[in-house]
């Protein structure tokens, strides 16, 4: 019983990294993709920097939530960059 919880304690950040890695910087890319409409361009040209850009944040973003020293941070920078993200996106639906 004591292996099992020193396992779920040593195993649980790395976890939790990865997690975030996965859907947290799948969430802020889609983010960033539909908040780069907001921008005063054309459709077509937003759409064309959204995606392009989409793959740079998620690339980002996966090496923020392995660069932080631990996951609760990790968690914090993906919210803390999401809130504007999800603010723009919503203004532009």
């Amino acid at each position: 019983m004591n292996t099992l919880i020193h396992r779920a304690r040593s195993t649980g950040p790395l976890i939790s990294r990865i997690v975030a890695a996965l859907f947290g910087g799948y969430a802020l890319a889609a983010l960033g993709s539909v908040a780069v409409l907001a921008l005063p361009t054309s459709k077509p040209q937003a759409v064309l920097i959204g995606m392009l850009a989409s793959f740079a944040i998620y690339a980002g973003a996966v090496i923020w939530v392995f660069a932080v020293r631990s996951a609760l941070k990790a968690w914090a920078g993906l919210i803390i960059v999401g809130a504007p993200l999800s603010l723009a996106a919503w203004s532009v639906a």
